[in-house]
C-alpha cells in the first residue's frame, strides 16, 4: 500500500483556525459495479479520526501515534469495503497532537508541523479488476469542526452546538513523504473502564473518584440547555485534607470543556489524554450523577504475559501498582509520566524498566518501533538524546540514559529470542559505545560531561535532584556494562568483537584503578556498591556485598538509591548471598520503601519515595508524579528471584529456562507464570507440613535447569514438584 498513500498530497486548512481542529471531506460517487475491496491508507501531522459515510473507521485512538516524525511517520491502512455506498463522503477530523501542539516542559509548540495536515489514499478495486484512487488533493474541502481546541497537555474543548459549515477549498501542503512508513508500533486502544464514586471534600467541591490512577479520559453523558458548559479538571491524588489536588501537573491544564446543544449526548475527547484518578466537576448543567461518567484507560495494545502472586497482600498490591504503572506509561512510547507537562520517552526510565516490562507484557512490537526511532534520532557522533522522540533543542547525553540503545535490544533478544532485533539495532548499539569512546580520556575513561547521575537518590545533597554517587563512577560503570552487552550481541550475530573485548578489559581495569582503593570504593554510597556488584566490576565481590549489606543495615534496613541504583539493588544482594536482606527491603513498610506508597493508598508507582510524606505533605509541586514506573523495575526481581524464572542467554526466548527461586520465611507462598514464545512457563513454592513444595512447568520443546536449596536438576518439558 506504500504507493497508494504516496499518491495523495498533503492538505491543510488555508487559514489559521485559532486552535480549532479542521475537518476535511471528500465526496465521491462509485461506478455502478460491484466492489471487490476498498483500502484506505491515511496519516496526519497531528492526530486524526476518519469516517466514511458518518461511520468511524477503525477503533484505534490517537493515531498515527508518536514517532520521530521528521524521520518516520506511520500511516495506517483500513479495509473500508463494508462502509461504502453508491454515494460517499470520506471525512477526517485532525487535531494538533504531538506534532503541532505543546510538547515538553519548555513550552515548545509546532515541533514538527506549523499546522495540522492530512494525507490519504482510498483505493477501490471492482470485481472486474478495474481500480479507482480517491486521493487527498484540491478536490477536498475543509471546515472548522466542533473540536474548538485540543492539546495533549491542556485537554479539549468541544462545542456540540457548533454547526460545521462554510466548507472551503483545502491548501496543498509542502510536507515530505519520504518519511512515511506502514504502522510498526502496537496500536493505541481503549481498555479497562472504571465507574466512579462521588466525593464531597472539605472545600465543598464535587469530585469523582475512579479508584485507580490511570491514563486515558472520561466519557460522560449529559443533557443541558444550548450553550450550557460542562468543565472537568483532572488530578491524581487528594491533599492531606481530602481535597482535590492537581498542582503537580505544573502547567498542564488537563481540562475537558463540553458545550451542550440541548440534546442528550455522550462525549469523550478526541485528541488528548490525561493521567488521573480524580476528576473535579467545575461546571455542570444538571445534578451530578456518577453513573453517567466512566473513565476509559488507554494504552498501547500489549498481550499480558506475566502473572505474579504471593502470600503478602501488600506485595500483591505493589505488583498491581507496577502493572498499572506500565499500562499508564506505555502509550505508544515509554513515557516517564502521563499527567504533567512532560509525558516524554525518557531513555533512562525505559532501560531500567524494560526487563520488568517484558515479564508483564509482550512488549516486543512496542519497543521495536521505539528503538527504530532511537536509532533515527542518534546524532552523527553516535550520541543518544535523553528523550525519544527528541523534542529538546539541547541534550546531555547522559550515562544510564543513552545506554538504552544497548540495554533495550539485548533484553528483547533474551526475552523473545529473535536475533533480528540485534541485527536491526547493532549499528545503533555500536555507535553509542563508539560515542563514549570518542569523549573518554584515552578512549577508556568516561570522565566529565553532564549526567543525571543517580537521579532522585535519597542521599542527594540539599537542593539537588541527583544522588551523591559520583557521576564519573556511574558513567564508567555503564561504559563497561554496555560494552559487555555489545560484545554479547556481536557474538550472537557472528561479528568479530576482539576490538571491543579489549576495550571492555581496559574500561573495567580503569574503573578499578579510579574507584577502588584497598578493597573499597572511593564513593561510599549504596548505588556505587550496587552497580559495582551487579555489573561485575570488582574481582572479589564478597567484601563489597558485605559492605553494601552493612550500609543498608546501618540505615535501618532502608534503601537510599535512586533511578540508577534501585533497579539492581535487590539483585546485587541476592546474587551475593544476601537474599534475606533483599527480602527485608522489599517487605519494608517504613519510608523509604516500595510498600510505603502502598500503605499510603497508591495504585501506581510514585516518582519519589516520599511523593507524600508521613505528614501527608507533598514532596513538591515541581516534579512529583504519582504514576512513574521506574521504581517498578523491582518486578523483575519478583519474577526472577522470588519465583525464580529467568531466561538462559545461550537459548533465549525461554527455550532453556533457569529456575532459581529463593524463599523467605516471612512468606508462605509465591507463584508466577510467564507466557513465552514456546508456551507457558510457571514456577512457585509454598509451605506445607513443615516442608517447602516447589512447582515448575516447562513447556513443550523447552528444557530447564532447576536450582533449589543447593540441589540441581536438569529437566525436559513437563510438570515437576519437589518437597524439601
Amino acid at each position: 500500500m506504500t504507493h497508494n498513500i504516496l499518491a495523495g498530497n498533503w492538505i491543510t486548512a488555508a487559514e489559521d483556525l485559532n486552535g480549532a481542529s479542521p475537518v476535511f471531506r471528500r465526496k465521491f460517487i462509485l461506478e455502478q459495479k460491484k466492489v471487490r475491496s476498498a483500502m484506505l491508507a491515511i496519516t496526519a501531522l497531528g492526530l486524526y479520526e476518519a469516517s466514511l459515510n458518518g461511520r468511524r473507521i477503525g477503533t484505534d485512538v490517537l493515531q498515527p501515534g508518536f514517532t520521530a516524525y521528521q524521520h518516520r511517520l506511520q500511516y495506517q491502512t483500513y479495509d473500508v469495503t463494508e462502509l461504502l455506498e453508491p454515494e460517499n463522503e470520506l471525512t477526517a477530523l485532525v487535531g494538533n497532537g504531538w506534532a503541532v501542539g505543546r510538547i515538553g516542559f519548555n513550552g515548545k509548540v509546532k515541533a514538527y508541523s506549523d499546522k495540522p495536515a492530512l494525507i490519504a489514499t482510498l483505493a477501490v478495486e471492482y470485481q472486474d479488476g478495474s481500480r479507482v484512487l480517491i486521493i487527498t488533493d484540491r478536490d477536498w474541502e475543509y471546515a472548522q469542526s466542533k473540536v474548538r481546541f485540543s492539546d495533549i497537555y491542556d485537554g479539549e474543548t468541544y462545542d456540540a452546538s457548533w454547526q460545521v459549515k462554510d466548507w472551503k477549498p483545502v491548501l496543498l501542503g509542502n510536507y515530505q513523504k519520504e518519511n512515511l512508513i506502514p504502522q510498526e508500533g502496537a496500536p493505541i486502544r481503549e481498555h479497562n473502564v472504571f465507574q466512579p464514586i462521588l466525593l464531597k471534600p472539605p472545600r465543598g467541591e464535587t469530585v469523582l473518584d475512579f479508584g485507580q490512577n490511570l491514563t486515558g479520559y472520561v466519557r460522560f453523558t449529559v443533557k443541558g440547555e444550548p450553550g450550557a458548559v460542562c468543565e472537568l479538571s483532572h488530578g491524581e491524588i487528594l491533599d492531606k485534607d481530602g481535597n482535590f489536588y492537581n498542582e503537580n501537573l505544573r502547567s498542564a491544564k488537563a481540562k475537558l470543556c463540553y458545550i451542550c446543544d440541548g440534546t442528550e449526548q455522550t462525549y469523550q475527547p478526541h485528541f488528548t489524554f490525561m493521567g488521573f484518578r480524580y476528576v473535579r466537576v467545575d461546571q455542570w448543567p444538571e445534578e451530578v450523577d456518577p453513573s453517567r461518567f466512566e473513565a476509559v484507560a488507554v494504552h498501547s495494545y500489549m498481550e499480558r504475559t506475566g502473572w505474579f502472586e504471593c502470600s503478602s497482600s501488600k506485595v500483591n498490591q505493589l505488583y498491581r501498582n507496577i502493572i498499572w504503572g506500565q499500562k499508564g506509561n506505555f502509550l505508544d512510547i515509554p513515557t516517564d509520566c502521563p499527567q504533567r507537562d512532560e509525558r516524554l520517552g525518557w531513555t533512562g526510565d525505559a532501560q531500567v524498566f524494560i526487563r520488568a516490562a517484558a515479564y508483564n507484557y509482550d512488549v516486543e512490537q512496542f519497543f521495536r518501533k521505539w528503538l527504530k526511532d532511537l536509532a533515527a534520532e542518534q546524532e552523527p557522533d553516535g550520541s543518544v538524546p535523553d528523550v525519544i522522540p527528541n523534542v529538546f533543542d539541547s541534550q546531555m547525553h547522559s550515562a544510564a540514559w543513552g545506554d538504552a540503545a544497548v540495554i533495550c535490544p539485548w533484553q528483547l533478544y533474551l526475552t523473545y529470542g529473535h536475533k533480528d532485533i540485534l541485527e536491526n539495532q547493532f549499528h545503533s548499539m555500536k555507535r553509542w559505545i563508539d560515542y563514549i569512546r570518542s569523549v573518554s580520556e584515552d578512549g577508556v575513561f568516561w570522565k566529565g560531561g553532564t549526567h543525571f547521575g543517580d537521579w532522585l537518590g535519597l542521599d542527594a545533597p540539599a537542593g539537588s535532584y541527583k544522588g551523591s554517587t559520583d557521576p564519573d563512577l556511574i558513567a564508567q560503570a555503564y561504559f563497561a556494562y554496555s560494552t559487555s552487552l555489545l560484545i554479547k550481541a556481536g557474538k550472537v550475530l557472528g561479528e568479530n568483537m576482539e576490538e571491543y573485548e579489549l576495550l571492555y578489559q581496559k574500561v573495567r581495569g580503569r574503573y578499578q584503578q579510579e574507584f577502588i582503593r584497598g578493597g573499597e570504593l572511593t564513593c561510599n554510597t549504596q548505588t556505587a556498591y550496587v552497580i559495582t556488584l551487579y555489573f561485575h566490576l570488582c574481582d572479589q565481590p564478597i567484601p563489597f556485598a558485605r559492605h553494601l549489606a552493612q550500609m543498608i543495615e546501618d540505615n535501618g534496613n532502608r534503601l537510599q538509591t535512586g533511578f540508577v541504583g534501585t533497579p539492581y539493588l535487590l539483585h546485587a544482594l541476592s546474587e551475593n548471598g544476601y537474599a534475606q536482606l533483599a527480602y527485608t527491603l522489599l517487605l519494608q513498610e517504613d519510608f523509604p520503601s516500595w510498600l510505603y506508597s502502598v500503605n499510603q493508598g497508591a495504585t501506581t508507582i510514585w516518582e519519589h519515595w516520599d511523593g507524600i510524606n508521613e505528614k501527608g505533605e507533598m514532596w513538591s509541586t515541581d516534579m512529583n508524579s504519582f504514576n512513574h514506573y521506574a521504581y517498578g523495575s523491582v518486578a523483575d526481581w519478583m519474577y526472577g528471584v522470588m519465583a525464580g524464572i529467568c531466561p538462559d542467554e545461550s537459548a533465549p526466548g525461554y527455550r532453556r529456562i533457569l529456575f532459581r527461586p529463593i524463599t523467605d520465611k516471612r512468606l508462605s507462598s509465591v507463584q508466577a507464570s510467564l507466557k513465552t514464545v514456546y508456551g507457558k512457563v510457571a514456577s512457585g513454592w509454598y509451605r506445607a507440613n513443615g516442608k517447602t513444595v516447589y512447582i515448575f512447568d516447562v513447556p513443550s520443546g523447552c528444557t530447564a535447569e532447576i536450582q533449589i536449596e543447593n540441589q540441581n536438576f536438569s529437566v525436559e518439558a513437563g510438570h515437576y514438584e519437589y518437597k524439601i
